[in-house]
């Protein structure tokens, strides 16, 4: 009965380095530090507790290991889960990048379309970007005929982010200016378009 106490003490004192452990070469030891810092701190923790309430050190260990191992798997699932998302907000740029590049197309053509056409982007000027009614980005235009007749015109209207970046375009027709007149007329973004907006004429002419 003296005995029993003290031979589970021994089963709970923690191992004393051996001189094969002090011998053994410096990376050996590095890599078995890094690698087993973890494991050893958990299990070596779980064992010293399992003793004090009786348990026997390789269930404590054993459950001490599936410990990590679940703990391994979450981490893997909330990685799993970060790059879902990141992923989703990757193909959510590329989206809207390829719907600008195509509006920006179209309003480039319907310009380029019109067959000896006067460069007329000093007969236009731009307002303040205000929303309308369908929530979309619009803005007012001036267009000022400078010449010595009446004109129609074609606009190519740029909606661009604060750095110049173009979010989306628009091609706006103004009919029948008469020499020396101005007319009024709205160009409207085709999509919704977040943060601060801005307008500008990246191409206008007349006919």
């Amino acid at each position: 009965m003296d005995r029993q106490p003290l031979t589970r003490a021994r089963a709970c004192t923690p191992p004393r380095a051996t001189a094969q452990d002090l011998d053994a070469p410096p990376l050996r030891r590095q890599r078995r530090s890094v690698a087993g810092v973890l494991v050893a701190a958990v299990v070596g923790a779980a064992a010293l507790a399992g003793c004090s309430s009786g348990q026997s050190a390789s269930s404590v260990a054993s459950g001490a290991a599936a410990a990590v191992e679940r703990g391994a798997s979450a981490a893997a699932s909330a990685a799993s889960a970060l790059a879902s998302v990141a992923g989703g907000a990757g193909a959510a740029i590329a989206s809207a990048e390829a719907q600008a590049s195509a509006a920006v197309s179209a309003a480039s053509s319907a310009v380029a379309g019109i067959k000896g056409g006067l460069d007329a982007k000093g007969d236009v000027t731009v307002g303040a970007v205000s929303t309308g009614s369908d929530g979309k980005p619009q803005v007012s235009l001036t267009v000022t005929n400078h010449g010595q007749q009446s004109y129609r015109y074609v606009i190519q209207l740029d909606f661009t982010d604060e750095s110049g970046k173009v979010l989306d375009a628009t091609a706006v027709t103004v009919q029948d200016v008469a020499a020396g007149q101005s007319a009024q007329a709205t160009g409207h973004a085709n999509r919704d378009l977040s943060g601060t907006v801005k307008a500008e004429v990246a191409n206008a002419v007349r006919y």
